[in-house]
Order: structure tokens, then C-alpha cells, then sequence
């Protein structure tokens, strides 16, 4: 009997994550193979199934056209590893707007229309889109289903949303949005399943990798957040800046000249880790350091976290639980305790051992915060979206 399954997709700026979902019943898949298309100088293919197995870790054709490549990749997905009903692919959207604020059925029009939140994502929203659009082109019968990082966070409160700005720019959509949702909505959902008592916490989740930010939940849902508009707001990040007094960026606009679009390359690109430091924006490289400047570099990387830590403890009145997630929270211990070391007055204490070794439970017994380590699956809730919309 030939399988039912679902392809779930998350684009980056050189890579594409996926992975392959079987449908076992009507409430539950079954991961079949995870993996990455890397679309950088070698393109290359490399997926493993559920119990870790490598499937496939090769390179793709000469031709590195990201639509080629995805081509290759669904050719391998419906191939080489059994014969599967693909019934859609699922992709993460970095940016819905005030518009989309639930998981859809990607039809032309709906992609024009997310097209036209480009300007509020510049450069995440055209990575998003373009495996929709490849995908759309080789198998034009196949359905897509778009999953929104920002709608987790409608249940901000306006307050919490509002900026400062004339009224009627907030009601053309200028506000706050925050992102990642779709790994805050799975550390939720994860947390629940550890205990339902951690619905009723009041818990912070450090989002922490290349793209950083936190998240203030509260019975589940999204409190506040540490990005905003864009996702260059909150903490320093691999080569974005976080927040910035907007007088530095009059200044740079008014009185050095810089045009507009030189300044949004420095920004996303030129700024963080990476601006900070001179060396480099990846956190690993800069652990490995001896150079004073990559130190000061994590050392404002910690100090920022910790701060905005401390203002969403303020929205929440109360922290309860810290959940560190993503490529730098999941395992870069000398950043987690730089953070927690900051935190220590609102009652974190760090269990340094289970720290080093990257245990599931960080917080010594007498810490009034627990801190926690969760691996983060944005694919998973991908792909159980895309089974909601298709069985709608």
C-alpha cells in the first residue's frame, strides 16, 4: 500500500531543511528521514532516516540553481527511499503580516499576496517563497501549505505590540510581530507534554542561533517578544545588529550619506557577532577564540539576552522556567551560563556540571528558576499544519 506523506521545508539563506512525514492515522505521522539541502559553492544532498541512519549524503549536479536543486531533492524524496504519496509540501514563511495569522493552502494569489510583505522581511521573505515558487514550477499539481513564524504571536497583547508612532501608521500594519514562532509554538507544545504544569509557568525561551530571539509564554501562548517589526529587533544576533537607537540610523542616513539600501546590507549582513567581533558572526568560531574582540563579542551577545531576559520577566511579572533552543541554546554551555550567571537575582541557579555535559535539566534543586534545555523541530510543526490544512 502506498504511503501518505508529507514534505516539510525550511528555507535559509545557503541551505533548505527538510523533512519526510508519513501519515499513520488521521492524528499521527511518523518522521521517515530528515536533512538538508545545502546550496552553497558544492551543492550537496544529505538526509538520514528517524533512527540516525545516513540515506543520502551526496553532491548535486553542476547546475546550482536552487530550482534544479530542489528538483533533485524531490526526485530523491519520491524515489530512492519507496514508493510515497506526497500529498503537499509544507513550508515555513518567515513573515504572515496582519493578514495571515493561521497556516493556508499556497495558491497564486496567496503567494503574490505574501510576496508583498517582502519590504517587511527583506531578506528572509524571498528565501521563504522561493521553494514555494521552484516546487510550484516542477510539480505544479502538488499542494503547498504556508506556516507563518509570526502568528504564534498574535496573542501579544496591542499594549505589548504598540509602538510609540503617529496612530495611523499602526493601522497600516506598522507593529510588532515577532518571529520564530513555529519553534516556540513546538517548545510549548513540548513543555506541555513534560508537564502540564508547565502551562501555568510563567517560562522565557531562548531562541538562540544565527537568528536569536526570546519569547515570554504564558499557558501556552505567546506573551511578549524580543523582535518586533523586523526581524532585526532584540538581540544581537550572527550578522544583525538587534535593537538600535533610530538616531544612529538618522544619523547614518542624514549626516554620513549612506543610502538606504547600504545600510540595510549593514544591518542584516555587516552587524552582531560579526560586526562586533571583526572575525566572524558564527558562534563556534568565536568560542574557539583567543581574540580579546570575539570575548567582548559574546560577552554583549550574553549581556543583551540577559537584559531583554529580565524585561520579559517584567511583562510576564514573574519567571518560572528557562528554556534554552537552537544551534547556539542547544550547545554552546559558556553562553548559557553567561546568560543565567546575569540572571541570578531573579532566582537562576546554574547546575554547572549538567551545564557542561548539556543535560535536559540545567537548574540546581534550589534554583527558583528551572532552566532546560529542548531541542528545537520547526519541521514537525510544518508538517502537522500541513496535515490540518489538507484534511480541512
Amino acid at each position: 500500500m502506498m504511503r501518505r506523506s508529507i514534505l516539510a521545508l525550511n528555507a535559509g539563506s545557503s541551505s533548505i531543511k527538510f523533512a519526510l512525514y508519513d501519515l499513520v492515522s488521521s492524528r499521527d505521522m511518523q518522521l521517515v528521514s530528515r536533512g538538508t539541502l545545502d546550496l552553497g559553492d558544492k551543492p550537496t544532498l544529505r538526509a538520514k532516516a528517524a533512527d540516525g541512519t545516513v540515506q543520502c549524503d551526496r553532491p548535486l549536479t553542476a547546475d546550482k540553481r536552487r530550482d534544479a536543486a530542489i528538483g533533485e531533492m524531490l526526485n530523491w524524496v519520491q524515489g530512492e527511499i519507496g514508493e510515497r504519496n506526497l500529498i503537499c509540501a509544507g513550508h515555513r514563511i518567515v513573515h504572515g503580516g496582519s493578514e495571515f495569522i493561521e497556516p493556508v493552502r499556497l495558491t497564486p494569489d496567496i503567494i503574490d499576496a505574501i510576496d508583498k510583505l517582502t519590504p517587511l522581511a527583506p531578506l528572509h521573505q524571498p528565501r521563504s517563497l522561493a521553494p514555494v515558487r521552484a516546487i510550484a514550477a516542477l510539480q505544479p499539481d502538488l499542494p503547498q501549505v504556508g506556516c507563518f513564524d509570526t502568528a504564534f504571536h498574535q496573542t501579544i497583547d496591542p499594549l505589548v505590540r504598540r509602538f510609540a508612532l503617529p496612530r495611523q501608521y499602526e493601522e497600516q500594519g506598522l507593529r510588532r510581530y515577532g518571529f520564530h514562532g513555529l519553534s516556540y509554538e513546538y517548545i510549548a507544545g513540548r513543555l506541555s507534554e513534560i508537564s502540564p504544569i508547565f502551562a501555568a509557568k510563567h517560562t522565557i525561551v531562548a531562541h538562540l542561533g544565527n537568528g536569536a530571539s526570546l519569547c515570554a509564554l504564558h499557558g501556552g501562548k505567546s506573551i511578549d517578544t524580543t523582535m518586533g517589526f523586523s526581524a532585526l529587533d532584540g538581540l544581537v544576533m550572527g550578522t544583525r545588529c538587534g535593537a538600535i537607537d533610530p538616531g544612529v540610523l538618522l544619523y547614518f542616513l542624514l549626516e554620513r550619506g549612506i543610502a538606504a539600501e547600504e545600510l540595510q546590507a549593514m544591518l542584516y549582513e555587516k552587524s552582531g557577532l560579526l560586526g562586533v567581533s571583526g572575525i566572524s558572526g558564527d558562534m563556534r568560531t568565536l568560542e574557539a577564540s583567543n581574540d580579546p574582540r570575539a570575548q567582548e563579542a559574546m560577552a554583549l551577545f550574553a549581556f543583551r539576552a540577559a537584559r531583554e531576559a529580565a524585561a520579559l520577566a517584567n511583562t510576564m511579572g514573574g519567571l518560572e522556567c528557562l528554556v534554552f533552543t537552537a544551534g547556539i541554546g542547544e550547545r554552546s554551555a559558556t553562553i548559557r551560563k553567561a546568560i543565567c550567571e546575569k540572571l541570578t537575582w531573579l532566582g537562576v541557579v546554574l547546575e554547572d556540571r549538567a551545564n557542561n555535559t548539556h543535560a535536559e535539566i540545567l537548574s540546581r534543586p534550589e534554583s527558583k528558576v528551572e532552566v532546560r534545555v529542548i531541542a528545537t523541530d520547526e519541521e514537525s510543526v510544518v508538517a502537522r499544519h500541513s496535515r490540518m490544512v489538507m484534511q480541512a
